[in-house]
């Protein structure tokens, strides 16, 4: 089962697509796919209502494809989470997660355009698993706690600008990271209880077509139950939350790829939670 928001900007409605293929409109169970949906059982409510029969199918031909979750309150991500990615930044593996914020309203949907910057000549691309939380998480005190507090998982570019990043940051990395529609994300929302295991799913991207990314979830140096866990200490992550878990080698920052330009385009792909495509536009 996966959970899709489809419609117009502003004018998604949810949808559920079951193993078959076939998808059905959600409206029935809920306005919309966001927090207070996933903090009220709302995945066992569909999942439920899907088994019922109760559902209408429904026709998406020509609809876009919007980000899976409404209006989340916060983007959380962590920084240096794969060995390899660490290593090619010239970075030590840290030894506690390195956490940022991306600005929520960077989220868009999984196709749509992603605008360079005025003034970039940074913009990179990053392939990242993202968590979703369904249950209110703080202070958690063991990796199963954390797994119980996780809706389900999606596919997420943390789009970066590495000049405002790095250069103009004063720091800290929110300057590059929060950028207008620096957060592409779907195509879908999957249930927790789908995904075998976090930890052994493959993750690439493309830019125009050719492979830079390619690698599986087994490099985290934070694994997704511990950066839960973790980050339940210093903050209360709410259901609708999404946590951007880090991405792997490959990106322009290696200095082995040239970074991206109007025109560009950016595809992302993780195992199991589909794949998504970005035209670059001018900002």
């Amino acid at each position: 089962m996966e959970l899709l928001r489809l419609g117009a900007v502003g004018e998604e409605r949810p949808y559920v697509r079951d193993a078959d293929g076939t998808v059905y409109d959600l409206s029935s169970v809920t306005a919309d796919i966001d927090g207070a949906f996933l903090a009220a059982d709302g995945i066992a409510r569909a999942r439920a209502a899907l088994a019922a029969g109760s559902l209408p199918a429904a026709s998406t031909e020509g609809l876009r494809v919007g980000a899976p979750i409404a209006k989340p309150a916060a983007v959380v991500c962590v920084g240096l989470n794969y060995a390899a990615h660490a290593a090619e930044s010239g970075a030590e593996p840290p030894k506690n997660p390195v956490v940022f914020f991306k600005h929520p309203n960077t989220v868009v949907g999984p196709y749509d355009d992603v605008l360079v910057p005025r003034g970039s000549t940074k913009t990179d691309w990053e392939v990242e698993l993202a968590i979703v939380i369904g249950k209110t998480a703080r202070y958690l005190s063991s990796d199963e706690e954390a797994l119980a507090c996780i809706a389900g998982y999606t596919v997420s570019n943390d789009v970066s600008e590495r000049t405002f990043q790095l250069e103009v940051s004063g720091g800290q990395w929110s300057k590059g990271k929060c950028c207008e529609t620096f957060n592409p994300l779907g195509p879908a929302l999957v249930p927790a209880d789908e995904v075998e295991d976090p930890q052994a799913l493959n993750l690439k991207s493309w830019v125009n077509g050719e492979i830079r990314q390619d690698s599986n979830t087994r490099d985290m140096i934070f694994s997704v139950a511990a950066l839960v866990r973790d980050l339940s200490q210093y903050m209360t992550l709410d259901p609708g939350d999404i946590v951007n878990t880090g991405t792997p080698e490959g990106v322009a920052l290696s200095g082995r790829f040239p970074y991206l330009s109007v025109g560009d385009t950016m595809e992302c792909e993780i195992q199991g939670l589909g794949k998504q495509k970005q035209a670059l536009g001018k900002a």
